[in-house]
């Protein structure tokens, strides 16, 4: 067999596999360069992560006050995250709600009568007093992971999506609760929850 045969013999026997090697292992490299550069970007933008997770997972829809725009109830973004008006009372439910109808809210979306009694969405603001300002990352874990108040009292009510949130990875959990703490502080004392026995005592 002369030399250029032996070549491309050779050529296409070795020469494939090595081909198949060396483009393996190059979207291998990208593959890993981008987790890497994913993984890097999350670690260096955790309030920006935060900031979408925060929008996307719907915590405006109650703890924003709504208000009414040109285009219908919108959140008020004045008090941002602020929770429940201190001034507005929701503190007796509806008289009657006829089935299927079990649950109502007002019209700002952040105070709910049902069954459970009656909850007020809270003050997520940094604010030392009314807000997340003396609340512990540990603290914030536990709520959302165990679904008690604080971490370590009651459990959360409804429509609070909880065991929804129970999913979401530690990283991602650390990202919302410092972007939470790097929001504007708004004082507002959002009224405690009303349970059953709350409110039928509050009837006598």
């Amino acid at each position: 067999m002369n030399t250029n045969r032996r070549s491309m013999l050779f050529g296409r026997v070795i020469g494939r596999p090595a081909l198949f090697f060396w483009a393996g292992l190059a979207v291998v490299s990208m593959l890993a360069g981008g987790c890497g550069q994913q993984s890097m970007q999350k670690s260096v933008a955790p309030l920006e992560r935060g900031k979408y997770l925060v929008n996307i997972l719907g915590c405006h829809d109650c703890h924003t006050p709504f208000k009414m725009g040109p285009k219908g109830p919108e959140p008020d973004m004045s008090k941002m995250l602020a929770g429940h008006p201190e001034n507005l009372d929701a503190s007796v439910p509806p008289k009657s709600l006829e089935a299927p109808w079990v649950w109502a809210a007002t019209a700002t979306n952040t105070a709910f009568a049902g069954p459970w009694g009656i909850t007020y969405a809270a003050n997520l603001t940094p604010d030392q007093n009314t807000g997340l300002g003396i609340w512990t990352e540990n603290q914030f874990f536990r709520a959302l992971k165990e679904g008690k108040h604080m971490g370590q009292s009651r459990m959360i009510m409804p429509p609070m999506p909880w065991q929804a949130y129970s999913h979401l990875t530690e990283e991602d959990l650390r990202a919302v609760f410092a972007y939470l703490r790097s929001i504007p502080s708004i004082t507002n004392h959002v009224p405690d929850y009303q349970s059953p026995e709350d409110l039928s005592h509050a009837g006598k």
